[in-house]
């Protein structure tokens, strides 16, 4: 399933690669075309499938869309769960939304990694010995 062209697909990566350069924050993008139950619920299983929860400082945030269905959500693990605003995924998805009832797909998902990674900046700053912890990718996976 190619749903971004290869302009789009570099647009993306270079995005999570400029949010993650100024964080030790790691960032996900995870697609498929069906979600069969709760969309939450689906992201989170990803989230631990892709052992975002693996992260030092458990500041790991997955954007999840299923295409088909056009559901997406975006989460975060603990750490930045802790310290960004209550409102805070609320105020994203509402942003990439505006973005995606555009049929601007790209934009919208490089709209929320811009802003989870103005936070995990803000609260986990890039230091001194910081590795990239998870591969900087657009997931493809099988929904049913």
């Amino acid at each position: 399933m190619n749903l971004f062209n290869d302009e789009e697909q570099q647009r993306i990566q270079k995005a999570i690669e400029e949010a993650e350069r100024s964080t030790s924050g790691e960032i996900r993008i995870c697609i498929e075309k069906k979600c069969s139950e709760d969309v939450l619920d689906r992201a989170a299983k990803y989230f631990y499938q892709l052992n975002m929860d693996k992260t030092k400082l458990r500041n790991g945030v997955l954007i999840y869309l299923a295409t088909v269905d056009r559901k997406f959500a975006i989460i975060g693990d603990a750490g930045i769960n802790r310290v960004v605003p209550a409102d805070f995924w609320d105020s994203t998805k509402e942003k990439m939304l505006a973005e995606f009832k555009y049929g601007n797909l790209a934009e919208g998902i490089i709209t929320g990694i811009s802003m989870a990674g103005q936070q995990l900046k803000k609260f986990f700053p890039f230091t001194d010995g910081d590795n990239n912890e998870l591969p900087d990718d657009i997931v493809q996976m099988n929904g049913d």
